[in-house]
């Protein structure tokens, strides 16, 4: 874990083309109740939801940012630096937000919020090989140190292991055909690019649905190398420990298989009985961790849709802590 501080500057330039963040309101709306309270951005990409909630707070609340990738927290820092020493940087994956925490002294926050999936700012600066639209080398690592990355998938992984990729990870329906298209490519040349693989794909599926399918399969490669849907299930348990009473819960999702597992998730720490497993004996009562704030999911208005095309598949869902 690397912790800095606000006030720290380690200099070089970073950009300033910053996206409205997405479903912004909704995110202040659900997150914040104490306005002198402690918050967790835990995935903090380039800081534009933690200005929204630094901005929200009153002076003397806090917010602490999460994030795996080195340019986004330069990138935060930069746009985030008039704030001073409100707002506190960890380089770390929001997988170990409870250790990380604990780490520095800090037992309990009133609310933590996730924007799960790619940054925009990943997306923008384009020589990560996230998006097919952008033909560089085959990587995706949102943490540039860690040594899996989309090229070792891509070359390495067996017919059948990139075929369940594609299947559990981006549902897509032609997944044994290309990784089976996949394998036959590299073994004359090693696809080192990310036009590579999408040439690969086209071969396999053509052109009438090929953006979508590019999509897909870019999505569950991203997700296998940088273990995404498991180290969700273990950031909501751990956040949960590390609220507050009162504290709040906020997730933004971007596909059905996030979403699904928040819901569960949330559904499940809310329950007031257990079932006791057997037909003839009354559910067991239990003590719910949470309550649901959301009972459907908070979408993108048409506006919020036009100012940012990327929020066109956001869910948002929220829970609130109960008493310990």
């Amino acid at each position: 874990m690397f912790f800095v501080n606000a006030s720290d500057d380690d200099g070089g330039p970073v950009g300033t083309s910053y996206h409205t963040p997405v479903l912004v309101e909704s995110v202040l709306h659900y997150l914040i109740h104490n306005f002198d309270g402690l918050y967790i951005d835990g995935t903090l990409g380039g800081g534009g939801h933690a200005e929204s909630i630094l901005a929200h707070l009153s002076g003397h609340g806090k917010l602490i940012g999460f994030d795996a990738d080195t340019d986004a927290i330069a990138f935060s820092r930069n746009r985030l630096n008039h704030y001073g020493e409100r707002v506190q940087y960890i380089h770390d994956n929001f997988v170990n937000i409870k250790k990380s925490m604990h780490s520095i002294g800090i037992e309990q926050v009133d609310g933590i919020f996730l924007d799960l999936g790619i940054s925009s700012h990943q997306v923008d600066e384009g020589i990560r090989g996230f998006s097919y639209r952008n033909d560089v080398k085959i990587d995706m690592r949102m943490d540039r140190s860690q040594i899996l990355d989309g090229w070792t998938v891509v070359n390495h992984y067996s017919q059948d292991a990139l075929a369940e990729i594609f299947w559990k990870f981006g549902e897509e329906r032609n997944s044994r055909k290309i990784a089976e298209r996949i394998l036959q490519a590299r073994t004359v040349n090693p696809i080192n690019s990310t036009g590579e693989l999408t040439g690969v794909i086209q071969s396999s599926v053509g052109k009438k649905f090929l953006t979508n399918t590019l999509a897909r399969i870019f999505q569950a490669i991203r997700i296998e190398v940088n273990q995404e849907l498991v180290n969700l299930q273990t950031v909501l348990h751990d956040a949960v420990e590390l609220l507050n009473t009162g504290g709040r819960i906020v997730v933004i999702s971007y596909h059905s298989l996030e979403d699904r597992i928040v819901k569960s998730f949330f559904r499940n720490e809310s329950a007031v009985s257990q079932s006791s497993g057997h037909k003839y004996l009354p559910d067991v009562p239990r003590q719910p961790k949470l309550r649901s704030l959301t009972k459907k999911p908070i979408v993108p208005t048409n506006t919020e849709i036009a100012q940012n095309s990327r929020a066109r598949s956001a869910k948002l869902r929220a829970a609130e802590r109960m008493a310990r």
